[in-house]
């Protein structure tokens, strides 16, 4: 079976191939000027850097033109972040609730991260969302969001208890093992960083959502290790600025539209079967992203009223 329709979930016997002409052109005419390896190289560096910086470009206008939502999305989940930090304090003097309480909380918050991650990807889409999508998007994430927060917490131990016990064994074999966890602790971050995003466009079964997950890294691990960094970036500005912005919620963002853009390459794949997997013509297939994301001046930022 095609990898793209692992990835799509769907048979491509029966699936809906690109019949735009423009992209099916400008991909022919892409291919026909390459003539040796070393141009071939350059462009399949010139096109991860044309996707890439698409993204990051889409990315920043979709945060702008949804800052009041993304800002609101954040406060819900400052508020969650309150239940696993304040309430487990208070009830110091009953350690077993306030171990309860704190195991609670962080499902929570991951649950609110799944709803938020069903919010975002309208945005995505050119779309918007309101309280009703909110709710409505927390019924149907909730069982992938506790899901989440299990995978967190084993992650915790496995870097607490498990790394710490093979590297007291003060030896070659416990050094060894100890790598492995450290090395598939990492895969397992980088890889489980697009599962909210998985679940918003491919699939709701948590199974399924996990191993396309892993799909997604071991076929584009140059992309999702990028994604990763630029994500901890995120973060570390949206420290500055008490999680308002980006936040959490622009966080999620960014992995839905990388993601959603990243799909476009297993459409083009599967319309084009013969074609070569590291030689795909972002330039070609973002066409119509770019005419729908349009170009932006700073006047446009500041007053957009005045277009």
């Amino acid at each position: 079976m095609h990898l793209s329709s692992l990835i799509r979930g769907r048979d491509p016997r029966t699936c809906q191939t690109y019949n735009n002409a423009r992209l099916h052109a400008a991909a022919v005419h892409f291919f026909e000027n390459r003539s040796n390896n070393r141009v071939d190289k350059l462009f399949i560096t010139i096109d991860n850097q044309i996707m890439i910086g698409f993204l990051i470009k889409k990315n920043f206008f979709d945060l702008w033109d949804n800052l009041f939502r993304i800002a609101l999305l954040n406060l819900g989940f400052i508020a969650s972040l309150a239940i696993p930090i304040f309430i487990p304090q208070l009830l110091a003097g009953v350690p077993v609730l306030g171990l309860i309480m704190l195991f609670a909380g962080i499902i929570w918050c991951f649950i609110y991260l799944s709803a938020a991650a069903l919010c975002v990807k309208s945005v995505s889409d050119y779309g918007g969302f309101g309280f009703a999508d909110f709710f409505s998007n927390l019924k149907a994430g909730w069982p992938l969001g506790i899901v989440a927060g299990l995978m967190v917490f084993i992650f915790y131990l496995m870097v607490s208890v498990v790394m710490n016990f093979y590297l007291s064994l003060d030896s070659v074999t416990g050094l060894m093992l100890a790598a492995i966890i450290f090395w598939t602790i990492i895969i397992g971050v980088i890889s489980f960083q697009f599962i909210f995003a998985v679940r918003a466009r491919l699939d709701t079964k948590i199974s399924k959502i996990l191993k396309k997950c892993l799909i997604v890294f071991f076929d584009n691990p140059g992309f999702c290790i990028f994604t990763f960094f630029h994500n901890t970036v995120m973060l570390i500005i949206s420290i500055f600025l008490a999680l308002l912005f980006p936040g959490p919620a622009g966080i999620l963002l960014f992995l839905d539209e990388g993601l959603r853009l990243r799909l476009l390459k297993y459409d083009w794949l599967e319309a084009n079967p013969e074609a070569d997997r590291k030689k795909i013509p972002w330039d070609a297939i973002l066409i119509d992203e770019r005419e729908k994301t349009g170009t932006r001046s700073l006047r446009n930022f500041i007053f957009p009223w005045k277009d």
